[in-house]
């Protein structure tokens, strides 16, 4: 198998950092391309609120979470604050050419370390933890700046809504709960074409909300 398997994802986003702890589970032969968006910037453009924006589901989220990386038998700890600004993080991620292993470091220091990287210690921590220099200049590249913004312009026109999402042949798989989905559809791409497929695709809306 060889397919080319784009990942947009935000390290805002903790079930981006579940879905990476079992990207292991992919079919051999898949590229995974990394892709750092700002999952604010797609809340903007699709006129969505994020889930930390309504306190009950808030709430719920955060407990659900708890609960999916135990079930999952994933490292979990939330950081003292959230959401947090993710801006310098998806930055050095751009500029250290999205390196598997760095974006997995950065996700572990921040899901399973608990900890926040737009407080300064946290972010000094960080940066040496990874044993990078230059950070203020690398990040502050206009290149860096230019390719997050392309990022979120190209998942936008892809159709991209939330983080994260992994798309492969045109096809949108989007969260840690459509992980088996996605892996299904890898190993076999007649489950998103048969009849019933193809109609719930394009079913018209019955009822729009007042706006």
């Amino acid at each position: 198998m060889e397919k080319e398997l784009q990942f947009y994802f935000d390290f805002l986003s903790p079930f981006a950092y579940l879905v990476l702890e079992r990207i292991d589970r992919l079919p051999k032969g898949v590229a995974l391309v990394y892709k750092p968006v700002l999952f604010a910037g797609l809340l903007k453009h699709w006129g969505q609120k994020g889930p930390a924006e309504i306190q009950t589901k808030r709430s719920f989220t955060n407990r659900h979470l708890q609960w999916l990386a135990g079930r999952h038998n994933i490292h979990y700890r939330m950081p003292p604050a959230h959401p947090f600004n993710p801006l310098t993080a998806l930055r050095l991620s751009i500029a250290l050419n999205n390196d598997p292993e760095i974006v997995r470091a950065i996700f572990r220091f921040i899901w399973r370390d608990g900890k926040c990287p737009d407080d300064p210690d946290s972010w000094k921590e960080l940066i040496q933890a990874l044993n990078v220099t230059d950070v203020d200049q690398r990040i502050a590249a206009p290149a860096v700046k230019d390719q997050l913004r392309h990022n979120c312009d190209e998942a936008i026109r892809r159709g991209v809504f939330g983080v994260p999402t992994f798309l492969v042949d045109n096809e949108l798989f989007w969260g840690f709960d459509a992980f088996d989905f996605l892996i299904d559809y890898l190993h076999d791409p007649t489950v998103l074409h048969n009849d019933e497929m193809r109609r719930v695709t394009n079913l018209p809306i019955g009822v729009e909300r007042p706006q």
